[in-house]
């Protein structure tokens, strides 16, 4: 039986099959990220719950049974699924002590956390960025300045830092991201200048610099692209550290206004009620907490691992 054969002679000279090429074609980047996610089952679950969330946030106004800051005190401290008098669930997940909708707070909690969490990240990581890019590329006295301002404030206990500068401006979800953004640019920072100091030695640098391009062209067209892998998968993990960040300065007091409901503000508002056995009051907000830093932790760990360079070409890691 004769068979097909993969390469041609033409003149003494092997030709490859052009079909045979195709079968080794590196697959596109989407399309090696859909099929490492779908074949791996922590992740896929991680990406589902935050799709959840992020859908809670964006349509909570729409998808909230009840107004989050409507009180009821006919209604206070319903326990979660507790049926009225005509056997109607009105509270599925209760109410708190004013007898607030503790389900319509948790979702419109979702939208305050995640908005607060991706725009410090976003101030954050591009100050640090940039900060360290210049620091990489220039060295000398600027790398110095710049890496000493950063030494001092990893001196300076972050918590301590930011309850200082709320107790001077006040509580304010704008207050609260620029905090919590400015705490956040030194990990960036420090990344980034050392994945610059080793690109800027490179031999596709040395070429630009010969051309006569720019410094600022060379390291915002040039280096970045190729040092953004590590410092997307900071933000992955840093985005679940200043949701954290978030709930604890809302528990101390000093997050946002107590009208604006989050899921810190939340756990704070159980902390006389726990004794008295109200525990969906903490329950909840706290499950809430869990599952979206969980879930944004693990898929900073796929990405982690998905961007490694030694995985490159393969589906990677299996989990």
């Amino acid at each position: 039986m004769a068979q097909s054969e993969p390469t041609a002679v033409l003149g003494g000279v092997s030709a490859i099959n052009p079909a045979s090429l195709a079968l080794h074609k590196p697959l596109p980047t989407r399309v090696r990220a859909l099929r490492s996610l779908v074949k791996q089952r922590y992740p896929m679950i991680a990406l589902i719950i935050l799709c959840v969330v992020i859908f809670l946030a964006l349509f909570g106004p729409n998808i909230a049974p009840k107004d989050p800051n409507r009180q009821d005190l006919f209604a206070r401290l319903v326990a979660p699924m507790t049926p009225d008098r005509n056997g109607a669930i009105n509270f599925p997940l209760g109410t708190d002590s004013l007898g607030r909708d503790v389900l319509s707070r948790l979702i419109y909690g979702a939208r305050i956390s995640l908005t607060v969490g991706v725009i410090a990240v976003s101030i954050g990581g591009t100050v640090g960025t940039l900060l360290g890019l210049i620091a990489g590329y220039f060295g000398g006295p600027i790398d110095d300045l710049i890496m000493r301002i950063a030494d001092i404030q990893l001196a300076f206990p972050f918590i301590l830092l930011a309850i200082m500068v709320l107790v001077v401006l006040g509580q304010g979800v704008i207050n609260l991201v620029l905090i919590l953004g400015v705490g956040q640019w030194v990990v960036y920072a420090r990344v980034a200048r050392g994945q610059t100091i080793s690109q800027r030695e490179k031999d596709y640098v040395e070429a630009l610099r010969a051309v006569g391009a720019r410094n600022w062209r060379i390291m915002i067209r040039e280096i970045l692209p190729n040092i953004l892998a590590p410092l997307i998968v900071i933000a992955s993990f840093n985005v679940a550290g200043v949701i954290l960040s978030e709930a604890s300065l809302s528990f101390l007091g000093l997050g946002v206004p107590p009208q604006v409901p989050t899921w810190g503000s939340m756990l704070a508002d159980s902390r006389e009620q726990l004794l008295g056995g109200k525990w969906w009051l903490a329950v909840f907000p706290g499950l809430a907490i869990m599952f979206t830093t969980l879930s944004l932790n693990i898929l900073g760990d796929w990405m982690r691992d998905f961007l490694d360079p030694r995985l490159r070409g393969t589906d990677g890691p299996r989990r």
